[in-house]
């Protein structure tokens, strides 16, 4: 009846004992821990320890500024439960609160923080390394001198079994200086720096700054550091070290950097006596470097030394209000206003090219600090004043017009100036030079005057030219008619020769002639003779007495005529003969041509010149008239020469 009244099933009462292994196991650990103090760390915590109290031994409570544990007084217990089981942890005298393991990741560091430890020296801001497992064993931690606050040694990547309560871990990334940089790195902990210097000592031995102790073991001053850290990946502990990173010194092509530096011992003065405007020093000591760096990227702390550019290549410095260099030198520079000796204010543009050899680089910054400095202190006074003193020895006009002049004596004047500050001057150039408006109009007036006045002598010399030439056009127009004339010159001359030539053969032709008529008459004459002589012969003899008498008459009458002929004949040949000498062959025949033309009455030069006068078809038909009239004429005339010379001459007896 009081099961039904339970409402328990059957099937419950059959497997209740089930119910009692169930509660074993349930109970079983907390059993365990109540009656034999058990406690189970997985393996994936740590457990921190509390002890409640102690109920017998010495050690009751904690020393005076300490919280933690190590031989067992009540309290926060250094030592941490790695994982397993642990025996007589009774729960009301112990708690043990798990906690997980300290992990650091990959690109993270680990800054410890200590709880408790001896309190730090005066002056140290960082507690010391000390061996204790890297923060695992917390009792060798304190019981080796371990100093509570920020620790100077981390935690790299990994996993750590670290008391919590005893030290505080906090993660930071790690530190990376970028290609083309680098890292200045300044500490915060460390020895003074020597008083005289702004940057420590040069430690070595300290891994990039990576084991800070390291470095306080060597001497390490805090503050700004002359060691930089250049591009990679540093396990810095950011508590100790700060680090900037700024951009690595180049020097370009073309440049040398002088380097000053503001660290360093005081360094013997290299330049001797002959140089007093600063010291120049070896590598590595306080001051102005005598070697400069060549052209390359340097990793160059900047607070504690600087690299001043000189250019080694030449340089142009303009003194004009519209142009500057790339260099940015002359952007101070402007046009140089000067006053001439009339009075005249104008502008002029100079440029200047200088030269800076690498090895008194050093010089003109330890001179002047900067090329900078040197344009304002020395280039530009200098230029300046000496355009300004030039101008004022010389008018406006002077000076334009003798500008090479005044060039070339400002290069040498500047040379010479700027070589008691070891620099070369290459050349000096004067650019524009911008007259007064009212004296560049009279200037302009004058000179176009000038140039209307060379205009106008260049037209006459081409119109005495153009003359030149027309007068020289008109000769060759002339020319042909000349040659023309003394052609139809040559013509009449020739025709006359052939006149001369032809009357020349009309003699030869008359002399054959009438020698041949007289060889006829003479051999008729000598027939006439026989005939005569047979009847003289015949007669004779009839009239042998008369013919006696008229034969000795006819004799002495005939002898007489023949010797006469003969005379003449001899004269006349003699005659002729002293005629050809005295004249010439050819003279003596042109002579005896003429002789007969004379005699003949034949007309060389005609008496009537025809003419047509008049205009249009009448004067046409007067010369045609004209013209009939001269060819009848000299037909006439040449039938009665013919007639002439067809005569023949009977020879004389």
């Amino acid at each position: 009846m009081l099961l039904a009244q339970t409402n328990i099933s059957p099937e419950f009462l059959r497997f209740w004992w089930v119910l009692i292994p169930l509660f074993f196991i349930v109970l079983f650990k907390p059993i365990l821990r109540l009656l034999l103090g058990m406690v189970i760390v997985p393996e994936d915590r740590i457990g921190i320890v509390v002890k409640k109290f102690v109920l017998l031994g010495a050690n009751k409570s904690l020393p005076d500024g300490r919280i933690l544990a190590t031989r067992g007084e009540a309290g926060i217990q250094a030592r941490s439960l790695a994982p397993g089981i642990y025996w007589m942890m009774w729960p009301w005298q112990f708690t043990v609160t798990m906690q997980p393991f300290t992990v650091i990741p990959e690109g993270k560091v680990g800054l410890v923080l200590a709880n408790d430890g001896h309190e730090l020296p005066t002056g140290n801001i960082l507690a010391r390394k000390v061996d204790c497992d890297n923060f695992q064993d917390t009792i060798s931690f304190l019981d080796r001198g371990g100093q509570k606050g920020r620790q100077t040694h981390i935690l790299t990547s990994g996993t750590y079994r670290i008391n919590t309560l005893a030290f505080t871990v906090t993660q930071a990334p790690i530190t990376v200086i970028k290609e083309n940089m680098l890292g200045i790195v300044t500490a915060l902990d460390g020895q003074p720096i020597r008083r005289g210097q702004i940057a420590g000592e040069h430690v070595e031995a300290h891994n990039n700054f990576q084991d800070f102790d390291g470095f306080l073991n060597f001497g390490g001053c805090r503050g700004l550091q002359p060691q930089v850290i250049l591009a990679g990946s540093y396990f810095i502990n950011t508590w100790a070290i700060q680090i900037e990173e700024v951009p690595m010194t180049e020097v370009p092509i073309g440049h040398v950097g002088v380097v000053i530096s503001y660290v360093g011992d005081d360094g013997k003065d290299v330049t001797g006596e002959t140089f007093k405007h600063g010291n120049i020093v070896e590598k590595g000591y306080r001051g102005v470097w005598m070697e400069p760096l060549g052209p390359g990227k340097y990793p160059i702390n900047k607070y504690t030394m600087k690299v001043e550019l000189v250019p080694t290549t030449n340089l142009v410095l303009n003194w004009a209000n519209a142009r500057t260099e790339s260099h940015n030198l002359d952007r101070n520079l402007c046009t140089i206003t000067v006053r001439s000796k009339d009075g005249f204010p104008f502008n002029l543009d100079v440029s200047q090219i200088i030269h800076v050899p690498a090895t008194e680089a050093p010089k003109v910054i330890a001179r002047f600090g900067s090329m900078n400095n040197l344009v304002s202190q020395v280039l530009e006074p200098t230029i300046g004043n000496y355009f300004r003193n030039s101008a004022q020895d010389s008018d406006v006009i002077s000076f334009l017009s003798t500008r090479k002049e005044r060039q070339a004596s400002a290069k040498d004047h500047i040379r010479e100036v700027l070589e008691e500050y070891n620099v070369n001057a290459v050349d000096t150039l004067i650019g524009d030079i911008v007259p007064p408006d009212a004296l560049m109009k009279t200037l302009t007036d004058r000179k176009i005057a000038q140039e209307e006045e060379k205009t106008y002598e260049n037209q006459r010399m081409a119109q005495e030219k153009r003359q030149t030439l027309e007068k020289e056009t008109a000769i060759a127009d002339m020319q042909r008619e000349i040659v023309k004339a003394q052609q139809n010159v040559e013509i009449a001359q020739r025709t006359a020769d052939s006149a001369v030539k032809k009357a020349e053969g009309d003699a030869a032709s008359l002399r054959l002639q009438v020698s041949a008529e007289s060889e006829a008459t003479k051999i008729r004459a000598n027939a006439e003779a026989e005939a005569t002589k047979a009847r003289g012969a015949a007669e004779a003899e009839f009239t042998k007495m008369k013919a006696g008498a008229d034969s000795e008459r006819i004799s002495k009458t005939g002898i007489a005529e023949a010797e006469k002929i003969m005379a003449i004949g001899k004269s006349t040949a003699e005659a002729y003969e002293l005629q050809v000498r005295a004249m010439g062959g050819d003279n003596f025949t042109r002579f005896k041509i003429t002789e007969e033309i004379g005699r003949g009455k034949i007309k060389i030069i005609p008496d009537l010149i025809v003419n047509g006068g008049g205009d249009g078809s009448e004067g046409t038909m007067n010369g045609l008239m004209g013209l009939q009239l001269l060819q009848m004429l000299q037909s006439r005339t040449d039938k009665e020469a013919a007639v002439d010379l067809v005569t023949p001459v009977a020879p004389a007896v």
